[in-house]
């Protein structure tokens, strides 16, 4: 007989009592070994307070006032264009990652135009399913941009961006702004005729800003002229800068919406 004190919370012995399958079993004894030495359960219970605590504070909804089974509303159609939009940001970031292979930042001359758009042409004419690559990446970054643009106007006219979700509708002021960055960004890439003019008409923007324009031109486009400098801001805009920025504003986005539930329409 083992005079050793037993455990008060027996987690293995539990485990023996139940019929779990491997993977419950490996699940389970990671998680025991882990919050036996960073107590992560205790930090889950203090996460959980803190939401019924929170959300204890927002007001009733129609279906919590009126006791309704049916939500009906909460599948309807408006109502997925946030989810939709992020799934179509995963898969422009996705697509986009596989395309920044093939591609090369460089206003240098080449055969064809610059090495940019050479690069371009070649992942549309020669790379095995780079046309449908880069149709993919274009049309789910319309979608987004869509999907986006739709989303703020749901949540305007039903009310949504009041208290007590001001602060998420901001952050989708903000998320929206992004969006249209990522596609002028993007627009630029291929440093073909369209994205030189385009990329002239952002400089003529930029020093239209009263007092700080010219300041802004140098720091976004590299001078008050097109060049490789600019390219290169572009570039490093559209696929280091923005992605990372855009990915931690949309987890807070979702983790706000999380805590508060979703608006239902008034």
């Amino acid at each position: 007989m083992s005079l050793k004190e037993k455990d008060e919370h027996d987690h293995l012995g539990w485990m023996e009592e139940k019929q779990l399958s491997p993977i419950e079993k490996g699940y389970l004894f990671t998680l025991i070994w882990l919050d036996k030495r960073f107590r992560i359960v205790d930090y889950l219970e203090i996460l959980e307070t803190m939401y019924y605590r929170v959300n204890l504070q927002m007001p009733k909804s129609h279906t919590e006032q009126y006791n309704l089974d049916n939500k009906f509303w909460y599948w309807y159609p408006l109502y997925a264009l946030g989810s939709f939009s992020t799934l179509a940001y995963v898969v422009a970031a996705l697509s986009g990652a596989l395309l920044g292979f093939y591609y090369t930042p460089s206003a240098a001359e080449a055969a064809t135009g610059t090495v940019a758009y050479s690069q371009i042409a070649m992942i549309m004419q020669d790379l095995q399913f780079g046309f449908m690559l880069r149709s993919i990446h274009r049309w789910s970054a319309q979608v987004m941009t869509a999907a986006v643009f739709l989303h703020m106007l749901r949540v305007y006219f039903t009310g949504a961006y009041k208290e007590p979700r001001e602060l998420n509708w901001l952050l989708g002021i903000v998320l929206i702004s992004l969006t249209m960055g990522f596609g002028y960004t993007g627009y630029l890439l291929p440093w073909d005729q369209l994205a030189y003019w385009a990329g002239q008409i952002g400089v003529e923007m930029a020093l239209s800003i009263p007092i700080i324009g010219e300041w802004v031109a140098q720091l976004v486009f590299g001078g008050f002229s097109l060049g490789a400098p600019t390219l290169q801001r572009m570039y490093i805009i559209h696929v280091f800068l923005l992605p990372f920025v855009v990915t931690s504003l949309i987890a807070i986005h979702i983790g706000i919406v999380w805590m508060q539930g979703i608006a239902e329409p008034h």
